[in-house]
């Protein structure tokens, strides 16, 4: 059983079940992937299986290193490398290995790790949904954070106090998503609810752990 694979998001759209039930879907392009190295307890200490994403990509954009580690496993250009760690009784891959969109069936369970979109400087209300002030004239309290600590002790902010900031562009890891479809011609996979990230945006496709 495949650990995983690697992808592209493509937008999102409905789909009816025979009961004619409406799922809001998004759809992956997924794969073809090549498992690039396969690492083992005797030699790196952790059983795992690095996925090469077959994409287009210049030469000149892999540097040597890089180069003469895809070539052991056969592959000209990789545009992503991840890994998947593989628990016990997992099946014996070896480098040079494909991995497809066909190893996944309708009703499985995945994980869908992306990043999330970025939203740039956002204050507290956006950020981490602060209900603010008054809204009345007079109030000089509206979209404010109000107190972020204590004056004589600990005479500090507290590591964590949630702030304005920096808001999106972060890993996001979406739990327990069905999929719906395969479609093993156009290597595209079907999953039921939203995923982080631009349409276009590289996502990690992981059987679910929970």
């Amino acid at each position: 059983m495949t650990p995983g694979i690697l992808g592209r998001k493509i937008g999102m759209t409905q789909v009816f079940r025979p009961d004619g039930q409406v799922v809001p879907v998004t759809l992956l392009k997924a794969g073809p992937c090549t498992i690039v190295q396969r690492k083992t307890a005797a030699t790196d200490g952790y059983d795992a299986v690095q996925v090469g994403l077959l994409e287009f990509i210049k030469p000149k954009r892999i540097n040597k290193p890089q180069t003469g580690h895809l070539k052991k496993a056969g592959v000209d250009g990789a545009k992503l490398l991840r890994e998947f760690r593989l628990g016990a009784g997992s099946t014996d891959y070896k480098a040079g290995d494909q991995v497809l969109v066909s190893d996944f069936k309708p009703s499985d369970m995945v994980d869908v790790i992306g990043v999330s979109k970025g939203r740039g400087f956002a204050g507290v209300v956006k950020r981490h949904h602060f209900r603010g002030g008054e809204g009345s004239h007079g109030s000089m309290f509206h979209r404010a954070p109000g107190s972020i600590g204590a004056s004589s002790f600990p005479s500090r902010v507290v590591p964590g106090m949630r702030m304005g900031g920096h808001m999106g562009d972060e890993r996001v890891t979406v739990r327990n998503l069905e999929v719906i479809d395969v479609d093993t011609e156009d290597n595209v996979l079907v999953v039921k609810g939203a995923v982080p990230g631009p349409n276009g945006g590289y996502v990690v496709v992981q059987r679910a752990k929970r």
